[in-house]
């Protein structure tokens, strides 16, 4: 395959399939480069009802294959690799993949973030056995079980949503005392009576031989401890940005990239989309929006390195 192109993204999520559709429309030879299926969390997501235009819900994985195909037919390239090593050297940016090396003018980082652990006894020894980082994935083999969900966010609430079509015994845990999700997400959690709430509540540990069979629940202040019988734990509480390929750009305290508002590291050519990046807001259309600015900013600085900036 070709190894040379003006602008190549890493990660192929919301952001960067948007960028690869922006960067192609741009008239820029694209690539996106993505170790998995495109589409990144989308694919996790049961029912997207929010996303402005699509006014009746649509399953992540369909929203991400029309954003690729999309994307495909301005004319991104498409590669499925991972990407190990990225540095740049004059005018041009080099990337290590398992298919190869790459060159190109511009580079979008659209690499998302990785779900947060609890760090807590039994957690890593039952993951893929009751632990589950992903209700749409794993909820199924728990229909009608005991579910423990843990965290009070956006992804918490609308993972709790689902898996309370699952089975009547849902149980929800936050450290804080209320949640810090959208309101409405919210509100539909505190009113659906298959879900139980408990605020100022944490896992002190998940117990269990060969599987998930309790939990040890501990409360915020008293430090009152209780284990209780659960057959699944759902962990959504928060993400690590994937950051690793940008050792140089500045980041945030969380390890967050930061950019300008024309999505632009640090470092000249580097720009950053979607949940790799510090921003307030971390949903679909935020995504989106910022993998378009990204390939916009990438086409100006490429039409300045060729001296065809318009002026």
């Amino acid at each position: 395959m070709e190894s040379e192109f003006d602008l190549i993204i890493v990660g192929g999520g919301a952001a960067g399939l948007a960028a690869a559709q922006y960067g192609a429309r741009a008239n820029l030879k694209t690539l996106l480069v993505e170790e998995m299926a495109p589409g990144g969390q989308a694919l996790l997501i049961d029912g997207l009802e929010n996303y402005p235009g699509i006014p009746e819900p649509v399953s992540g994985y369909e929203f991400a294959e029309n954003m690729r195909r999309q994307a495909e037919r301005f004319g991104a390239g498409f590669l499925t690799a991972s990407v190990s090593a990225l540095r740049k050297e004059g005018k041009r940016f080099l990337l290590e993949t398992s298919e190869g090396p790459l060159q190109a003018l511009a580079v979008v980082l659209a690499t998302g973030a990785k779900h947060r652990h609890l760090e807590v006894p039994g957690e890593e020894r039952l993951s893929g056995r009751g632990v589950s980082y992903c209700a749409t994935c794993d909820g199924p083999f728990f229909k009608g079980k005991r579910i423990l969900v843990v965290g009070g966010g956006d992804a918490a609430c609308d993972e709790a949503m689902f898996l309370a079509k699952l089975s009547d015994q849902v149980t929800m845990v936050h450290r804080k005392d209320r949640f810090r999700a959208q309101r409405a997400l919210a509100e539909r959690v505190l009113k659906n009576p298959r879900v139980s709430v408990r605020f100022e509540t944490v896992v002190a540990e998940i117990k269990g031989e060969k599987k998930v069979e309790s939990v040890v629940l501990e409360k915020v202040g008293s430090g009152e401890r209780s284990e209780e019988p659960f057959d699944a734990v759902f962990v959504f509480v928060g993400s690590l940005p994937q950051t690793r390929l940008a050792p140089e750009a500045k980041k945030d305290e969380a390890g967050s990239l930061l950019t300008d508002e024309l999505m632009a590291t640090s470092v000249p050519g580097l720009f950053a989309a979607g949940d790799v990046r510090a921003t307030p807001f971390r949903q679909l259309v935020t995504a989106c929006a910022d993998g378009a600015l990204a390939a916009n900013s990438a086409a100006k600085y490429i039409d300045e390195l060729r001296g065809e900036a318009y002026v």
